[in-house]
């Protein structure tokens, strides 16, 4: 089985807010599945979506509490084209209100840089030439 498309669905505090800031950092908005409870990312055309919910609305999806900004229930990673596109959105993110999440890992086959978004979800950004994989 091989699924065709992902939406990672994560509770925000304020849409219009969010959807700025995605928007910063060179994303686009799929206005059909956008409105005053949501704002859906495309991170990559028929693919690859994110559904930022109001907290609110988010609710109604889940019986469980929406986690404060002290806690981490999700890390999400994508994949950028280059080292320089992985730096380039999380200063972008880091300008743009979110922080830092840990130094850049370099491990000369893969180098990722992190950053917690304005809501505290933590997002690692990568790249990756697997043809330089070490085999052990």
């Amino acid at each position: 089985m091989k699924a065709n498309q992902i939406y990672v669905n994560l509770p925000v505090k304020d849409v219009q807010k969010t959807k700025e800031f995605w928007t910063r950092m060179g994303f686009e908005i799929n206005e059909q599945f956008s409105d005053d409870k949501a704002v859906c990312v495309v991170l990559k055309e028929d693919h690859i979506y994110v559904m930022f919910l109001t907290e609110e609305y988010f609710q109604t999806f889940s019986e469980k509490p929406v986690p404060k900004g002290d806690t981490t229930q999700v890390l999400v990673a994508i994949a950028l084209n280059s080292r320089e596109e992985v730096d380039q959105v999380v200063n972008t993110a880091v300008q743009n209100g979110a922080s830092q999440h840990e130094e850049p890992q370099d491990y000369g086959w893969m180098y990722q840089n992190s950053f917690w978004d304005l809501d505290g979800h933590g997002w690692n950004i990568t790249f990756a030439d697997v043809s330089q994989m070490p085999t052990e």
